[in-house]
């Protein structure tokens, strides 16, 4: 049977890429590095201890795959669920494809990896046949998915991530097709929840049940042939105004490395990427200008319809409210002169500098969109109005620092992975980032996971 599922299932069967080109391999392991990164870092966020208590209370007897680089162990699907929303927790992790590409695929990579005994090379590869899936199906969409209410890292990564597994485990061709399709109907995410613990556990999600599609799979379940791209399948159930392409052949899928087109952009800053270009423009004007906070009459920042839609919290209470929040993002930036971790409190959102500020900051909004990532404007802009009526402006914002058309440098890669697992106990993290620096050498998987 031929058809867009099909087309899919032999190229995660046998992907037939052609000799990386050492940009891809840099890219990948980068999405390692800052994945297991930001899961350290959000190894005790609430949401990742509440995933641990669930897991707990199976009692479940498997010991298949690490949690948390740790000796603790849990079944393949029970420790991507927790890695994945740990990567996720802090918003502090890679962007791409719409979503967040590699929360979804390194946790189900590394657990499928060590319980198949895999070597860095197989992770690397597994973790390109999922990207280029998910690029596939991220570029057949024409309308966003955030303005629909679907959450992309989930809604597209349980279909990579299931893809990537199917690879690992070696499952032949119908047995891919039988995979993709039954992770088609575990698909779900809703960007109503930003804001919220379920949107980190989106991410934990959308890696456990591409794990539980290619492991019920191979134990005889099968789907729908044509789940994806049937008239009341999977593209069209996400694409209410059908602008989507589910006839187009994918026969050329991985031919061309999608890696090298969308890449992966490393974030600077632990909060919704489409603040991001906003708080570099504001710290760029106050270091220019020495500006200070209580000098400030107002703050307008012009960004995408898209971007909007995922930035709902204008008057944050919490920490976790103001990652999805422009007023915070700009406050902080002028008030703080940064927007880290440390500024990602309840504590700090409540401050009276950072609530006034707040106030001060206007949203406005423009219909025109990046070819290259869509759910943004093709530049933000921001204008900063003092008291005495002074006004400075950003000019055009387009991308980014740290995005894939605006890399960071290894330098500044090893420093936000080393901030982010300074001080853990017992862990080497000099050594653990030489390792995922050097991921397609490593002999075994366990060598990373423990």
């Amino acid at each position: 049977m031929t058809g867009l599922t099909s087309e899919l299932a032999k190229f995660v069967h046998q992907p037939n890429f052609p000799a990386y080109p050492q940009r891809v391999v840099e890219i990948v392991q980068s999405g390692f590095i800052d994945t297991i990164g930001t899961m350290l870092a959000g190894r005790d966020e609430p949401v990742v201890k509440i995933a641990r208590q669930f897991v707990a209370q199976r009692q479940s007897t498997a010991r298949e795959a690490s949690v948390l680089l740790t000796s603790e162990k849990a079944s393949c699907a029970d420790a991507a669920l927790i890695n994945g929303a740990a990567g996720h927790a802090l918003d502090f992790d890679d962007v791409a494809l719409g979503g967040h590409p590699s929360t979804v695929l390194v946790p189900a990579v590394l657990a499928a990896g060590q319980f198949k005994n895999c070597s860095g090379a197989d992770a690397l590869r597994a973790y390109l046949v999922g990207y280029e899936v998910w690029a596939e199906l991220f570029a057949r969409e024409k309308d966003p998915y955030h303005l629909k209410g679907w959450h992309p890292t989930a809604v597209l990564g349980t279909v990579g991530a299931a893809a990537a597994v199917a690879h690992l485990f070696g499952l032949n061709a119908l047995q891919c097709q039988h995979a993709l399709a039954l992770s088609a109907s575990m698909a779900s995410g809703l960007v109503a929840n930003f804001g919220t613990m379920t949107k980190p556990l989106h991410a934990g999600r959308a890696s456990a049940c591409g794990i539980d599609a290619v492991r019920m799979v191979a134990l005889g379940l099968t789907a729908s042939p044509d789940a994806i791209e049937h008239h009341a399948g999977y593209l069209s159930a996400l694409s209410p105004m059908q602008n989507v392409d589910k006839t187009s052949s994918a026969s050329k899928i991985g031919q061309a490395f999608r890696a090298l087109d969308y890449g992966l952009s490393i974030k600077k800053y632990p909060t919704c990427y489409a603040t991001h270009r906003v708080i570099d423009g504001l710290l760029d004007l106050k270091k220019e200008h020495a500006l200070l906070a209580n000098k400030v009459k107002s703050i307008r920042a012009q960004i995408g319809k898209s971007q909007a839609s995922m930035l709902r919290n204008h008057s944050p209470i919490t920490g976790l409210e103001a990652k999805f929040s422009m007023e915070f993002a700009a406050a902080s930036a002028l008030v703080a002169g940064k927007v880290g971790l440390s500024e990602l409190t309840d504590e700090f959102v409540g401050t009276p500098a950072i609530r006034e500020l707040m106030k001060k900051v206007e949203i406005s909004v423009v219909d025109t969109v990046c070819p290259i990532e869509p759910i943004f404007a093709m530049n933000d802009r921001v204008q900063i109005e003092l008291k005495d009526g002074t006004t400075f402006e950003s000019g055009d914002i387009r991308f980014a620092r740290g995005n894939a058309m605006l890399p960071l440098k290894e330098a500044e890669m090893q420093t936000k992975f080393l901030d982010c697992t300074r001080g853990i106990q017992g862990l080497d993290n000099q050594a653990l980032y030489a390792s995922l620096s050097n991921l397609q050498g490593v002999s075994r998987i366990q060598q990373i996971t423990h």
